[in-house]
């Protein structure tokens, strides 16, 4: 299966069976059997014209292109988030109902933070994941859990209903999103999403010890989430609203915050 799908080397590549066959120096049955299968499980179309990459491969690629572009646009802002706050940074996307680790910025202390770029953690037990659940309609958080929401440790919100209600303290706390000790114990994170036109396209997050103090560093990640949506998505913003958006004043984060 590998040997056929290495042989369309572009995306619009088109392949008859005696291409295939041709340049996996595969059986012509064998090839023609395994293309089938690839076919039926949409690896692969076929047309009057031959075969072709299919809608799975071709997803992939543009979720890769998508990754590399948000990785490119956050990069330096996590280092410059990671120099100004001396905490692990990390970079995440929302796959499925885990978040997927694009980047892991720090310094001696991200050997104690157990995350790995790859990596994947429940969405609902992490700032992180918390912080991009709350832009999408309550519908599709539950389709994306579903039963899938239980305990990593005693403070992971594991009932469905208390999940929502955290989520729209966060909407009221302009997308900031807390936890501490949800996922790992000893741990908490504070978290922005970054957003595009169509809802979250991934997240930042710092990471430090279980009662470190986020608070005071919360707006410098939602400052750092802002410019990677903007960077990602340019939009014409009247200088009226960039000043209020700069007025988002730490006291205003720490009332809104209060009860969580």
């Amino acid at each position: 299966m590998t040997l056929i799908l290495d042989a369309f080397d572009r995306c619009s590549a088109r392949l008859t069976l005696e291409d295939v066959a041709r340049r996996t120096r595969l059986p012509r049955s064998t090839a023609h059997r395994i293309l089938d299968q690839l076919v039926r499980l949409d690896w692969l179309q076929h047309g009057a014209a031959g075969y072709s990459l299919g809608r799975r491969v071709l997803s992939l690629g543009s979720r890769g292109d998508a990754d590399g572009e948000l990785r490119s646009a956050a990069a330096p802002l996590l280092h410059e988030l990671q120099l100004r706050t001396g905490m692990v940074v990390h970079l995440a996307v929302l796959d499925g109902g885990e978040v997927r680790y694009l980047d892991k910025v720090g310094g001696r202390f991200a050997t104690f933070v157990p995350s790995r770029v790859g990596g994947r953690a429940p969405a609902h037990s992490t700032a992180l994941g918390k912080a991009m659940l709350a832009w999408l309609e309550p519908e599709a958080v539950d389709e994306l859990l579903g039963d899938r929401i239980g305990r990593l440790t005693d403070r992971t919100i594991a009932d469905l209903a208390a999940l929502h209600q955290e989520l729209d303290r966060i909407r009221r706390r302009r997308g900031l999103a807390f936890e501490r000790g949800e996922c790992v114990r000893s741990l908490a994170c504070a978290a922005v999403a970054v957003r595009g036109p169509e809802g979250p396209v991934g997240s930042i997050s710092v990471v430090g010890r279980v009662h470190a103090p986020l608070e005071t560093v919360a707006p410098l990640v939602v400052d750092a989430a802002r410019r990677v949506s903007d960077a990602l998505h340019p939009r014409k913003t009247r200088p009226w609203q960039m000043r209020a958006e700069r007025a988002w004043s730490l006291d205003r984060m720490l009332t809104a915050s209060a009860g969580t």
